[in-house]
């Protein structure tokens, strides 16, 4: 099974309760009740327009990292984490091995990472293993430890890219050096950051894009990003994981004249607008152009 490309089958069922979920929806249509917001379907212009704003969301020229990646190749290569022969070959195999993952792999000096488009999938590898081979509370502690059967969850049993079994590198290496101010604030950050394929925050990184938007955040606050850079961070990350989903919120928030760029990241990844029903409920107001069908999931 290919880590990028599929999340696994498990035989538990790890969703949230129902009951949850339909809290979830309500709360996004209140929030845009209140602001006044309109909940009739609204129709998207034409695919020139779409393909403006998705410009403007996920630029195809990428944007740059706010971290160094420095040695981590390196040390989850020799952790175990990553092995260097099943990591290589499967991202050659994709014409993926390019340039930016080698150095990401075999680099001791690696300064800020630029993400675009292409290489997107390799980056959700990259800090896929960091979330999950980092040592951390939120691993430890927090949601994923408290269900049972943590090495069926799609972010832990479906990375297998790793030497021996994944659980033998689940919150084992310590990799990333956290303050309390800074576990802090990964653990608050973590709670509000969501991603269009469950109701899961980041803080219950279940799949392999909740890992590594915790790998990411680790980073960033080890090397101090603030808070609001974490947020601008994260929803950049998300918008190039998720393209579809993230170019239907931004036609929702363009059809009532809010602009993107002076839209709050922190309300956009929140519950709201970016946990799978608060995303259900926003694609429901916008009627896409033929030509233009949304698709997407926690596939990528």
């Amino acid at each position: 099974m290919e880590p990028e490309n599929k999340t696994p089958t498990t035989k538990k069922d790890h969703s949230l309760p129902i009951s949850i979920v339909i809290a979830a929806v309500f709360i996004a249509g209140a929030w845009i009740y209140s602001t006044g917001f309109s909940s009739q379907p609204t129709a998207v212009n034409d695919s020139k327009t779409a393909a403006a704003l998705a410009e403007i969301i996920s630029p195809k020229k990428g944007f740059l990292l706010p971290v160094n990646w420095g040695d981590l190749g390196i040390k989850l290569s020799q952790a175990g984490v990553i092995d260097e022969t099943k990591f290589k070959e499967l991202m050659a195999s994709r014409g993926e091995f390019d340039e930016t993952a080698q150095k990401m792999l075999y680099g001791a000096d690696n300064k800020k990472i630029a993400v675009t488009p292409d290489n997107a999938n390799t980056m959700l590898n990259f800090f896929w293993a960091l979330g999950l081979g980092n040592k951390n509370e939120i691993l430890e502690q927090g949601p994923m430890s408290q269900y049972g059967q943590t090495n069926q969850f799609a972010s832990t049993g479906g990375w297998t890219l790793a030497q021996g079994d994944s659980m033998m590198h689940y919150s084992m290496h310590p990799l990333i050096d956290l303050t309390p101010e800074q576990q802090k604030l990964v653990e608050e950050v973590s709670k509000n950051i969501y991603r269009p394929c469950c109701n899961n925050p980041t803080h219950f990184p279940d799949c392999n894009h909740g890992m590594a938007m915790l790998g990411l955040l680790e980073l960033m606050a080890s090397q101090g990003a603030s808070r609001e850079v974490m947020y601008q961070t994260a929803l950049k990350m998300n918008a190039y994981w998720f393209p579809d989903q993230y170019l239907t919120i931004a036609q929702f928030l363009k059809s009532k004249n809010i602009d993107w760029n002076k839209t709050s990241p922190e309300k956009i990844l929140a519950k709201e607008f970016s946990s799978g029903s608060g995303y259900q409920w926003v694609s429901e107001q916008v009627v896409q152009p033929e030509e233009n069908e949304q698709k997407g999931g926690c596939a990528v």
